[in-house]
């Protein structure tokens, strides 16, 4: 699959990484808006540079194109690539406004080609874990989801120094201007729309907290764009999920699933191998929970029967297990590429993604009362044996 690439930001660089991993994907050229970011891209990497979009978009040998834009950019880029008639990987969300995220979808269709977008962590070996262990029942029905997205002060970070392997520089303003739940909330919502089936109601807060954020000695951000989000949502199938995005809140990215037999619990929704716990009820495991001790020492935890890692779909080093960070960011570009060629639908389709794109607008936007969901989508499957050998690739 002939691969051409519009945005050479920060991202683009970890694309570009993890692509070289799926040997059937070729990454021929990549154009940016700024050309000198562009080129310092290409150069690093050996590929083509077109000067424009339009020059990509004439090119044959192009069949599919990534686009790494900002996501205000999002719509714009999508479309010409769409109604160019080249196959289309996007990063999240698909727009930063429903009624253009729907015409994209609707445009695809009408142009007969493929098209999905980020993020892809539904094919990591974690997701697909924990989806093995609920379809096994191994807590029973689930009844309630809590999910935490927090990245702490973020600004203290120093983001304004981060610079990828190109050498472009972190946009740190676009990340708050766009908002922590438009930016990172289909991390989560993507695993519970794929489990538990199109969400039926959101009802959310969102607020900017931290208004002030200084992020060097030379520079202040006004925020304006909530920084805090909470929100319950009730799926179709009757659970409900609690989930918190932020760059207020310390450092959290705890998944718990509970049934009725016990929970399931992952650490890190952003490393792909991260381990899944599955912890059964027991009366001595009630009563150790509610003691300061059991949280202060897992060896004490782990006798009373807790912490009990569930066998993943693929084992991992303990390094890559336990990573802060650990994602393959061209798994969901492979899978599509792979739909191209043996005509299927691709894993995570268009409606899917306009799917997530919607929830996570009416999180962030936080309407009065209940926001009743407009879109759907067909129900997605798990990966078998033959996926996993397609989309893992050896040396991950």
């Amino acid at each position: 699959m002939q691969i051409g690439i519009i945005g050479c930001g920060f991202t683009a660089d970890h694309y570009l990484f993890c692509l070289k991993w799926h040997p059937f994907l070729k990454v021929v050229g990549a154009t940016d808006r700024d050309p000198e970011r562009a080129s310092k891209f290409c150069n690093l990497h050996s590929v083509k540079l077109y000067p424009a979009l339009e020059d990509m978009l004439a090119d044959d040998s192009i069949e599919m194109v990534l686009n790494l834009t900002n996501s205000s950019s999002h719509h714009e880029t999508s479309k010409a690539c769409l109604t160019a008639g080249k196959h289309l990987f996007t990063e999240k969300p698909l727009a930063t406004d429903f009624a253009q995220a729907k015409e994209l979808v609707q445009l695809a269709e009408a142009k007969g080609v493929y098209f999905s977008a980020a993020p892809c962590n539904l094919l990591g070996e974690t997701a697909q874990t924990l989806w093995k262990a609920l379809r096994n029942k191994e807590i029973g029905e689930v009844r309630l989801v809590l999910a935490e997205l927090d990245d702490g002060p973020f600004h203290l970070a120093e983001p304004h120094l981060w610079k990828s392997e190109s050498g472009a520089p972190y946009d740190y303003r676009e990340e708050f201007k766009m908002g922590v739940t438009v930016e990172h909330s289909a991390y989560y919502l993507g695993l519970f729309c794929a489990f538990f089936g199109p969400a039926k109601t959101i009802t959310s807060f969102s607020a900017v907290l931290w208004p002030d954020r200084p992020i060097s000695a030379e520079e202040r951000l006004n925020i304006t764009t909530p920084d805090f989000s909470v929100a319950c949502v009730t799926f179709e199938s009757g659970v409900v999920a609690r989930l918190t995005c932020s760059l207020v809140a310390p450092f959290n990215h705890v998944l718990k699933i509970t049934g009725d037999a016990g929970v399931i619990t992952v650490n890190e929704v952003w490393n792909y191998s991260a381990p899944v716990y599955v912890d059964k009820y027991s009366s001595m495991r009630y009563r150790s929970e509610r003691y300061a001790i059991t949280k202060e020492h897992p060896v004490i935890a782990n006798i009373v029967g807790k912490h009990k890692v569930y066998p993943p779909v693929r084992k991992a080093s303990l390094k890559k297990r336990y990573a802060r960070y650990h994602m393959d960011y061209g798994r969901g570009i492979a899978d599509l590429a792979l739909a191209i060629q043996q005509q299927r639908p691709p894993r995570i389709p268009a409606d899917f993604c306009l799917h997530l794109t919607e929830l996570g607008l009416a999180i962030q936007n936080a309407e009065p009362g209940p926001y009743q969901v407009k879109t759907t989508f067909k129900p997605l499957q798990p990966l078998d044996e033959a996926g996993l050998k397609e989309l893992i690739p050896p040396q991950w």
